[in-house]
Formats: structure tokens, C-alpha cells, sequence
């Protein structure tokens, strides 16, 4: 008996980073202290529980909240980019629990992606330090277009012919974004997000991707 209904509900699976799959915020704090230090002294220190609270956003946007008007932007952010090629390949993250065996077994039926607002390197840091790289077919950041993440995912959509995609993520930026990019989406609740709620699937551990894929 055929039918025309697909096999998997998706296609196509693309992923944020920062509270999707791993937990870097220390690792981040500390690149962006190395920066403080050097050229804007006065800057307090950034802590964990104030930069979980910012990951998801564009790199501007974060700066402007942590540093202001007291430093040089562009200055800071190259000196930023070169703190975090040199610091994050060794410090890395912590994959949050099932993250491994969840994409290995999601590559074998779906193109996976990566679409974040990081640095040009994140998005590659974060393949080669986990070891991940192989599952995925592509990975765009806000860091290497310039542009938001509803834009990003547009792109990939386009570029690789996705018919059936969607976007995971743990924030309510998130959630717009893929929704602006006409895709649905799944809500990571163990991440850094609070308060998202116009979700199109929940998940409470990577491992339910599985289910409703």
C-alpha cells in the first residue's frame, strides 16, 4: 500500500547553539573579560547569570547592554573575535545531556544546520570542539552575514531546496525568528529561554526531537 504522506514529519532540522545544544556562557565570559581588560578597564566583569540572559541576541546588541558608550565598538569587537579564535577552541562548552546520540541519529534521516547569532568562528568552534561537524550539511551566523537569524534560515531554506524544515531553538527571539522565516518551531525549555509562547512543538530534552521529527 503507498501513500503520499512523507516518512518524517521534517525534512530538514536546523539548530540554534546557545541553549539549544551546549552551555559555553563561562567560556564566553571569559573572552569577553579578556576584551574588557584590555580596552575598557573601567568595564565591570561579566558574569554567568547576566550573560545567559543575553544569549540569542546579535553581538551588537549584547555589547551595547554589557559596555555601552565606553569603548569603541568596532575596536572592541575585533579585539573580541581575536580573543575568541584564540580562547574558545580550548575552553569550548558542555553538550547539554543527549545531544550526541540525538544528532547522529537525526543525520541518518535529515540535512541538519546551524543557524546562530555568534562570531564568524562560533558556529565552527562549537563543530570542531564537539566533534559534530561531520552531521551537518551547513552552518550560517550573524557574525559571517550580518544578518538576523529569520533571514539566515530564509537563506538555507532557499539555498538547499528545504520543503519541510524546522528551526530549534530556546528563546522567544528564536521563536520570532523562524516564524518571520515561515518555519515552524520547536521551543527547547532546558535552555536559557523563559516565557516563549507561540511554539509550535516542546521539547524538554533533545532526545524528543526524535518523536516529532
Amino acid at each position: 500500500m503507498t501513500t503520499d504522506q512523507p516518512a518524517y514529519h521534517f525534512d530538514s532540522l536546523l539548530f540554534d547553539m546557545d541553549g539549544t545544544l551546549w552551555d559555553a556562557v563561562d567560556s564566553y565570559c571569559a573572552v569577553w573579560n579578556a576584551t574588557i581588560d584590555i580596552l575598557c578597564p573601567d568595564v565591570p566583569h561579566v558574569t554567568y547569570s547576566v550573560l545567559a540572559t543575553m544569549m540569542g541576541k546579535p553581538l551588537t546588541d549584547i555589547y551595547t547592554h554589557l559596555v555601552g558608550d565606553r569603548c569603541d565598538m568596532d575596536k572592541f569587537m575585533s579585539v573580541l573575535t581575536a580573543n575568541e579564535e584564540e580562547l574558545m577552541p580550548k575552553l569550548g562548552g558542555a553538550l547539554y545531556p543527549g545531544v550526541t546520540e540525538t544528532i547522529a541519529e537525526l543525520s541518518r534521516t535529515h540535512r541538519l544546520f546551524m543557524v546562530s547569532n555568534c562570531t564568524p568562528d562560533g558556529l565552527p568552534n562549537f563543530l570542531t570542539f564537539t566533534g559534530l561537524k561531520p552531521y551537518f550539511t551547513d552552518a550560517v551566523s550573524y557574525g559571517e552575514t550580518g544578518h538576523e537569524k529569520d533571514v539566515n534560515i530564509a537563506m538555507l531554506v532557499e539555498k538547499y531546496g528545504l520543503e519541510r524544515p524546522l528551526y530549534i531553538g530556546d528563546t522567544e527571539g528564536d521563536c520570532r525568528s523562524s516564524h518571520r522565516a515561515g518555519v515552524p518551531f520547536a521551543w527547547a525549555t532546558y535552555g536559557f529561554g523563559r516565557g516563549v509562547e507561540e511554539q509550535d512543538y516542546t521539547l524538554n530534552s533533545i532526545k524528543d526531537l526524535i518523536a516529532i521529527s
